[in-house]
């Protein structure tokens, strides 16, 4: 997982709500610029990062893309950030500073 990648997917809110949108289900673009008041450039623009990220797949059916939460991705994500802010079991846990 690159994280840098996955922060920076992660920075901008309509990116943001692209992932929120595919988590009741894959969309196809056409479906997913409806949702959106920005040009099918800037969307694809979005779509392009996310890919890249690593945080949505696509597929082709047809004429259609198919877009997709990269599920595996976003548990790994979630676990980190579980792991990032459960709060500390015991106070030996702690690094400390030995200058005390």
């Amino acid at each position: 997982m690159e994280q840098q990648k996955i922060f920076k997917a992660l920075a901008d809110p309509n990116r943001r709500a692209i992932l929120k949108a595919l988590q009741s289900g894959s969309k196809t673009a056409g479906e997913l610029a409806e949702l959106f008041p920005i040009t099918r450039a800037s969307l694809s623009h979005h779509f392009n990062l996310l890919k890249y990220a690593g945080l949505v797949t696509a597929r082709r059916e047809g004429q259609h893309i198919i877009y997709s939460l990269n599920t595996t991705l976003v548990q790994d994500l979630y676990a980190l950030f579980m792991d990032l802010f459960e709060p500390m079991k015991e106070q030996e846990d702690i690094p400390r500073n030995n200058d005390e």
